[in-house]
């Protein structure tokens, strides 16, 4: 009973009208529905959407427990954030975790012998149907990025290790705020504790 309770259930009210506000050329469009309620066909009310292919994001931790981590800037934002490595989920029906491999290996330059799948959020479920997949990721080896050419922001980027520990108390004090970083790295600890990081 409390398994059926503690699910998200895939669920769609009736939509009126749909138009576009945005759409592009770019992955992300952003959409106004007209909704109504589930048998109350004369309640109407009007929500936004943004588009979005989902993302993955890669914690890299390597044999010494150190942390993969990006410093990059984000406009939107006004701030240049701690992250991991990360990637929209942009290449038609590619894999997650290929998707993942491909980030790592262009951001961070390295490949890793170990993945797996620490967590799956909706970062902002009333705002865009975008998912995150949160991938721990080990046994990390150099691997060039070869032809990919950084650009924009990623042309900046800054690549560097840190201890887990430190990270940790990092989010914890507030002085990392980046969502899925967080999430991560939470995620890594509560397995740490209860002695699952190994487990299938």
């Amino acid at each position: 009973m409390t398994d059926d309770l503690l699910a998200d259930r895939p669920a769609r009210w009736p939509v009126v009208s749909s138009r576009d506000l945005h759409r592009d050329d770019w992955v992300m469009a952003l959409r106004e529905d007209v909704v109504t309620r589930p048998d109350h066909p004369d309640e109407r009310f009007t929500r936004i959407s943004l588009e979005h292919p989902g993302a993955v994001i890669v914690l890299a931790v390597d044999e010494h427990e150190n942390v993969v981590c990006l410093r990059q800037y984000r406009h939107t934002s006004g701030h240049e954030f701690v992250e991991l490595v990360a990637g929209l989920r942009d290449a038609g029906d590619e894999p997650a975790v290929e998707t993942a491999k491909r980030e790592l290996q262009e951001e961070a330059e390295l490949a890793a012998g170990s993945w797996r799948l620490l967590l799956s959020t909706f970062p902002s479920a009333g705002i865009t149907d975008e998912v995150h997949e949160i991938f721990l990721a080990r046994d990390l080896s150099p691997a060039p990025r070869g032809d990919f050419a950084m650009r924009h922001e990623e042309a900046e980027m800054e690549v560097f290790r840190v201890p887990m520990a430190d990270l940790l108390d990092a989010v914890l004090e507030g002085r990392v705020r980046e969502g899925p970083l967080a999430q991560a790295v939470l995620a890594y600890d509560v397995h740490r504790r209860r002695g699952t990081l190994d487990a299938d």
